[in-house]
């Protein structure tokens, strides 16, 4: 498999993995403050900020890593939240 095809794969995963993220919050399936809607969309953001580097997108690749930055402080947070009691 060619590096380029590789890009082009990770970056339609990521796609989808924002896409049913979206999808699972809208019909319910998760919760959009769950860390189960966080991590996907932190993984998505990052296959395509990853897919956007590699070609040359520059407003979407920072666009992406400003959403991986916001789901990892919203993981953060949810971690603290379940650390203190009660």
């Amino acid at each position: 498999m060619s590096l380029q095809l590789l890009v082009s794969v990770i970056g339609w995963a990521g796609a989808a993995a924002l896409v049913a993220a979206y999808a699972l919050v809208s019909a319910k399936r998760v919760a959009g403050d769950g860390v189960t809607f966080q991590a996907m969309n932190i993984a998505g953001a990052f296959a395509l900020a990853l897919n956007s580097a590699v070609n040359g997108a520059w407003p979407s690749a920072v666009l992406n890593v400003v959403w991986v930055g916001i789901g990892g402080v919203a993981v953060f947070r949810l971690a603290r939240a379940r650390s203190q009691p009660a």
